[in-house]
């Protein structure tokens, strides 16, 4: 399961390991094996986790919360 969230500056990213600041987003990614991964907005964009445009208007990038 993939989530969107907001960070509240208490997050590292696995991947990349820096901190992520308030209010900065990140990608919560939950696997079946209960394994769980943090990924900053920069790591996922070089995934491919991400997708540009939005329905609303105003974002211009949003994460892929659709399962592999």
């Amino acid at each position: 399961m993939r989530r969107g969230c907001i960070s509240l500056g208490n997050i590292n990213c696995d991947k990349c390991h820096r901190q992520i600041l308030y209010p900065e987003r990140y990608l919560f990614v939950e696997e079946a094996q209960g394994k769980a991964q943090t990924r900053c907005m920069d790591c996922c964009k070089e995934d491919g986790l991400v997708k540009t445009g939005s329905e609303k208007g105003k974002i211009e990038t949003l994460f892929d919360l659709a399962s592999e």
